[in-house]
């Protein structure tokens, strides 16, 4: 589903960022991407976006190579790509209702089909009585359950999650890990970049360790010993 060949990304102050990697993640798992700040670990995510264009080297998604896209075709291969951050970037002025709903929205899907979508969504990550609640009414692991449901609502076929808990306790951490736990046993594909070693070790699943824009390490299911 995800395969990158010797790439390569230099910044023009010369700095590498990722510096010659090759991977391939399959439909359907769940990884982890751990290592220090500086690693290389963002600059891959936006790599995956097409955010940037590697320096060398090839990526292909869903066995469309990258590098060979045209920028009009951008916005579409971004909607089978669902996003969470770390700082949950919902809008402020718009409930949450129309938080998730904007992802629809913006790509024109029938006002029938937003109402009958956002709903079901809310109800997954457990937000259904909260639909009319602003952001600034809720906590920090509720809003990102709603960035999780509005990632989520165009039924994307992978989920990237970039310090999803960084600004969560441990107990809020742990529920949103298990709830993308369940959105990946519904078939997403999900990546998540984290500094967080505990919820690593406790799921166990793939982990992949980058260090100076390197693998250094990729570990199927066996946890992350720091």
């Amino acid at each position: 589903m995800i395969t990158l060949e010797n790439v390569v990304k230099s910044y023009p102050n010369g700095v590498g960022a990722i510096n010659g990697i090759s991977l391939h993640i399959d439909r359907g798992e769940f990884v982890f991407i751990v290592g220090d700040s500086g690693s290389g670990k963002s600059t891959l995510i936006k790599l995956l976006l097409k955010e940037l264009e590697p320096t060398e080297g090839t990526i292909r998604v869903n066995g469309v190579l990258l590098n060979r896209m045209k920028k009009r075709n951008i916005p579409k291969y971004r909607r089978k790509i669902g996003c969470v951050f770390q700082d949950f970037r919902l809008l402020k002025d718009r409930n949450v209702y129309e938080n998730v709903a904007f992802a629809q929205r913006v790509i024109v899907t029938p006002t029938k089909e937003i109402k009958k979508n956002v709903p079901a969504m809310l109800s997954l990550v457990g937000l259904a009585e909260k639909y009319k609640s602003f952001p600034r009414q809720l906590s920090g692991g509720e809003q990102q359950r709603v960035a999780l449901a509005r990632a989520l609502v165009n039924s994307p076929d992978i989920l990237l999650a970039d310090e999803p808990t960084g600004n969560l306790d441990p107990k809020t951490s742990r529920e949103i890990m298990k709830l993308l736990e369940e959105i990946n046993a519904r078939g997403t594909t999900v990546l998540v970049v984290t500094h967080d070693q505990d919820i690593v070790n406790t799921l166990k699943k793939r982990v992949i360790r980058m260090q100076k824009g390197i693998i250094t390490g990729d570990e199927k299911e066996s946890g992350y010993i720091g």
